[in-house]
């Protein structure tokens, strides 16, 4: 923990930081819309661009304190996990979820959805936070506890609320090193009933469960990855996924494996998961030319920002004679016992393979995002493109992936595209609530809602 003098220097430059974001706010002209003036993003959703002035957050992006003997930490809203980490890990803790890329910030994930491999015990990252602070639409700043409206609707309103500046998180002990089971199913339904069995019991074959994460390869090809915790390697060596070898490959290479913590914190940002292989940074002669540091999801994110913005795929698939392609990119949540139909149905109607699952279990219902406390969800993430034709244009798979999820009990994240109808979307994310939330902290309507933001892409 760090000393008193260093602590009130740390205070003092995040109140600061938040005196310039009154100021970026004030000088914003009355009744105009209010957004962030942020360059980066890990949204894939659209939106309109916009010349105007934002809020200045440049100032909150660190971590402002680690209490290693309370295990908990204050952090600003803009800090990335990526920094967050590497104050938490000298003292041997970590979030207690820890999304999978390292630009994902804490207030983004909180404001979002974030999940990862320790989501089968922890929740989401929003369950670990026990106070923020949120800059509102009325350009207040209200410290907002559980049970609080304000607290509760938060979660997946993007930013239709108000703006984390501050949040304060319980942290886990880890230790130094992970060691990792890759264990196979060939039956989806038997996959499954795994799933359900050990995020029940956290244990597998009388061995300890601490992350618990899979991928679907191909119809009949589905693997586990159990985690747990050790501070021993056993004489073995940690691999090294940032190196030559492709993290995700190893799992159907191997069936045991040895990963430092840091690493495995960040095992799918290298590759972004398997999404790498579009820019040639997994053939083996180019990888071997591409340095290590430019060798994660940001950087492929500004490269797909340039194939957007100059149509690249487009181009050359009008030159092939290829059909238009669907963007496809998209994470859903379905009860654990429908994960099997869900699969199929996904393998005939959209085909696109690996995909990842994720198991998560809610402590508690969350308005805007409504999940069964206790309930066994997987998490299912896909992401890339799929040859349509067209009706591209129009998503076709993507409206046919919000109907069955919807028809399967569950829920789709909004970081990407949404199509759904106002009526649909209030049902499935208390739009109501959020229309009386919002109309409490933003009364002057500053704010771009939640259905304008996901659906009309404002």
């Amino acid at each position: 923990m760090t000393s008193g003098p260093i602590q009130s220097l740390a205070w003092r430059q995040h109140e600061e930081a938040v005196a310039r974001l009154r100021s970026s706010y004030a000088a914003i002209p009355a009744g105009a819309p209010v957004r962030l003036a942020k360059r980066t993003t890990n949204l894939f959703r659209a939106r309109t661009a916009s010349t105007a002035p934002g809020l200045d957050v440049s100032g909150l992006v660190g971590v402002i304190e680690v209490d290693a003997d309370g295990q908990t930490a204050d952090v600003q809203g803009m800090c990335t996990y990526e920094d967050l980490v590497d104050a938490t890990l000298p003292h041997g803790l970590m979030p207690y979820v820890v999304p999978q890329l390292r630009t994902i910030t804490l207030g983004g994930a909180v404001t979002g959805l974030g999940i990862e491999a320790t989501s089968f015990r922890n929740g989401l990252p929003h369950e670990s936070v026990v106070e923020m602070d949120v800059f509102t639409g009325a350009g207040d700043v209200v410290t907002t506890k559980p049970g609080d409206d304000l607290f509760e609707t938060f979660p997946n309103s993007y930013g239709s609320l108000g703006y984390a500046t501050r949040l304060k998180i319980k942290l886990e002990k880890v230790p130094s090193f992970v060691r990792l089971r890759h264990v196979r199913f060939d039956d989806a339904e038997r996959l499954a009933t795994a799933i359900a069995q050990i995020t029940a019991d956290q244990h597998f074959d009388g061995t300890r469960v601490d992350g618990l994460d899979g991928v679907a390869f191909a119809p009949g090809e589905y693997y586990l990855t159990l985690a747990t915790w050790t501070d021993t390697t056993g004489g073995d060596t940690p691999s090294d996924y940032a190196g030559q070898q492709v993290y995700y490959r190893s799992i159907q290479e191997r069936t045991t494996d040895l990963l430092t913590i840091y690493d495995y914190i960040w095992r799918w940002d290298t590759d972004w998961f398997w999404c790498s292989g579009a820019f040639g940074a997994q053939n083996p002669t180019i990888r071997r030319f591409w340095p290590r540091r430019y060798r994660r999801s940001d950087v492929y994110m500004k490269l797909l920002g340039l194939d957007r913005r100059f149509s690249i795929a487009d181009r050359l698939d009008r030159r092939a004679g290829r059909p238009l392609r669907e963007r496809v990119v998209q994470d859903i949540e379905v009860p654990v016992e429908n994960l099997p139909a869900f699969l199929e149905w996904f393998d005939d109607e959209v085909g696109m393979r690996p995909v990842w699952l994720c198991p998560l279990v809610a402590r508690q219902k969350w308005p805007s995002y409504p999940l069964e406390p206790g309930e066994i969800y997987v998490n299912v993430g896909f992401w890339g493109t799929v040859h349509v034709g067209p009706d591209a244009t129009n998503g076709p798979k993507n409206r046919a992936i919000e109907t069955r999820v919807h028809e399967l009990g569950g829920h789709k994240s909004l970081y990407s595209e949404a199509f759904y109808d106002q009526d649909t979307f209030d049902d499935l994310y208390d739009g109501a609530n959020l229309a009386a939330v919002k109309a409490k902290y933003d009364p002057d309507d500053r704010l771009t809602s939640l259905y304008d933001k996901a659906v009309k892409k404002r």
